[in-house]
């Protein structure tokens, strides 16, 4: 059985050499937070592995395939098929938790050194997908709130086809995050704020329990009517009344918002659901002392 590291807080630069000097220590670091309990086949789940006498960080199950399935400890996560170090991936995943607002893949190829943006850029996708999460039903007091992600359509730019006209559509990407106070906190990106879709939202992701249910005063959430459910109206400049705000929610789309505008500038609608996962992520983890071993162990 393989013996669980330590946690690993936020790191400094010193810190993060020590903790993982060479290949090896990263190496024995992924097998400990993939395999707590012993190694096991990542096809079959079979606990009866062999080590390769020819080949360290190699083992061999007999279950799955009649000649025996060989594999190593990146087979079957993101690290798999790369010619990227395994210490060049935890580097970088230790950049992008360790900064609130995020670090983009530009940022990540100037302090790696990589040769190439797409380098950057690929692997820090890839770490925000192993970072998507299963969040359970919130509960207690949960604030629901949707926001807009993009420049403003005053700042678009004129082309002659719309010289003289009325802008553009929007091209804001829409996105709809709930939280529970204290608690964690669950974002999705929306096509369109429609009531169907936030309703839809509320009733799968935030339980009929709760003792509150926050919003503003948007019509889409008129029909949650289940829920006890109570609003501040912003057009009337109510922002608290009593235990009814949306104060929280709005933080996190500020941080959200500062890290798009600061680190990112731009982020596509293709691309958003991978972003707001980054940042839900690093919200939900905010007290977790070993927050670097969770996002490993989920590679």
């Amino acid at each position: 059985m393989a013996k669980r590291p330590k946690p690993v807080p936020q790191m400094s630069a010193a810190q993060f050499d020590a903790a993982f000097p060479d290949e090896d220590a990263c190496k024995a670091y992924l097998v400990a937070r993939r395999w707590p309990d012993g190694v096991h086949c990542p096809r079959c789940g079979n606990p009866k592995v062999y080590d390769l006498k020819s080949r360290q960080w190699h083992w061999q199950c007999e279950q799955c395939a009649t000649d025996g399935y060989r594999f190593s400890h990146i087979a079957g996560t993101i690290f798999e098929n790369t010619n990227k170090p395994l210490r060049d991936w935890f580097k970088v995943a230790h950049l992008m938790l360790a900064s609130k607002k995020g670090m983009s893949a530009m940022q990540i190829m100037r302090y790696m050194g990589f040769g190439s943006y797409k380098t950057a850029w690929l692997m820090c996708h890839k770490i925000r997908t192993s970072l998507v999460e299963d969040i359970k039903q919130l509960g207690g007091i949960v604030e629901v709130d949707e926001s807009f992600i993009g420049g403003k359509d005053k700042n678009k730019h004129w082309d002659g086809e719309n010289r003289g006209r009325k802008h553009r559509p929007s091209t804001k990407t829409p996105v709809i995050g709930a939280v529970s106070r204290k608690g964690n906190v669950v974002a999705r990106v929306l096509s369109h704020v429609t009531s169907e879709a936030a309703t839809a939202f509320v009733r799968e992701m935030v339980s009929n329990k709760v003792s509150l249910l926050a919003t503003d005063e948007s019509k889409v959430y008129r029909s949650l009517t289940e829920y006890n459910h109570q609003t501040v109206d912003h057009h009337k400049k109510q922002y608290v009344i009593g235990s009814v705000h949306t104060n929280t929610i709005e933080g996190f789309w500020s941080i959200f918002k500062r890290g798009v505008v600061g680190s990112f500038h731009k982020v596509s609608a293709k691309y958003m659901p991978l972003y707001v996962a980054e940042f839900q992520f690093r919200y939900n983890n905010r007290h977790n002392a070993d927050i670097f071993g969770t996002a490993i162990g989920g590679c």
